[in-house]
């Protein structure tokens, strides 16, 4: 499985990577990837000696994904030094929250040149690559991108917008053999959200709005990556995965209920 991961940090990210490199691993294969992060922060260590002990092959690639031309430039040193590509997993994000009242219009730029432009730009540049190995695309979206959150600013119009690009591209690609999937997280901990989790009194007060009762993790999104990036979801396509314990599906339920008479 030779597989490109943008926004490989510990977070979402590195849990993919680990998730794929044991699957390649099971499967009797070795993974071959190249993991990539802005380079704001430390290459993540313990996700490279861990994919280091499953024998992955890893190339670690830092680039600035608002530059367009670094986009490209990552694609096609990602060919050239796997060969090939089976996989894309377009993890990189930011948030940004803003009322839209106040929003400047440098900071939405902002959050779609990062949460969307570069999924498509990359995409681009390796489609001929996963074409040829009839290939997939997973990104990673989000629960805002389904359903509006007031105070999120540019962030729940770009995570719909990437949602729509992966069913766009599943229609259009498709007929070449490329799958394009996404998963769209809900409350997730990660380092990204850290802030909000390591106040027990907001964790619990979140947990408890969630059907399963508990927040997710990174490597509860990273198993699902790796599902749709590999063989087991040979025959899906254009579908965005809501993983969120539930908690939108539970909207109508927090509705007070009249009294009993």
């Amino acid at each position: 499985m030779r597989v490109l991961i943008t926004g490989a940090s510990d977070g979402i990210g590195g849990a993919a990577a680990i998730r794929i490199a044991e699957a390649a691993g099971q499967a009797g294969g070795t993974a071959r990837m190249v993991l990539s992060t802005s380079g704001r922060k430390p290459a993540p260590q313990a996700v490279l000696d861990r994919l280091a002990e499953l024998g992955a092959e890893v190339h670690f690639l830092p680039a600035d994904l608002t530059d367009v031309d670094a986009c490209r430039a990552l694609a096609r040193q990602t060919l050239a030094l796997l060969g090939g590509l089976d996989c894309f997993v377009s993890n990189a994000g930011a948030l940004g929250g803003a009322p839209l009242k106040d929003i400047a219009p440098e900071k939405w730029d902002f959050l779609f040149d990062v949460n969307v432009r570069p999924t498509l730009v990359i995409a681009q540049e390796l489609h001929g690559a996963l074409a040829e190995s009839r290939g997939s695309i997973v990104a990673t979206s989000s629960m805002t991108g389904e359903m509006p959150m007031p105070g999120a600013g540019a962030y729940s119009p770009a995570k719909a917008a990437l949602s729509m690009l992966i069913r766009q591209m599943a229609q259009e690609w498709g007929p070449e053999g490329i799958r394009a999937n996404a998963v769209a997280p809900g409350m997730i901990r990660t380092g990204l959200t850290e802030a909000a989790y390591s106040n027990d009194d907001t964790h619990s007060a979140r947990a408890a709005l969630v059907p399963l009762r508990r927040i997710g993790t990174a490597d509860d999104m990273g198993a699902i990556i790796a599902f749709l990036a590999g063989p087991q979801s040979a025959y899906v396509t254009g579908q965005i995965i809501v993983a969120d314990g539930g908690v939108t599906d539970a909207m109508l339920g927090l509705i007070p209920a009249p009294p009993k008479k």
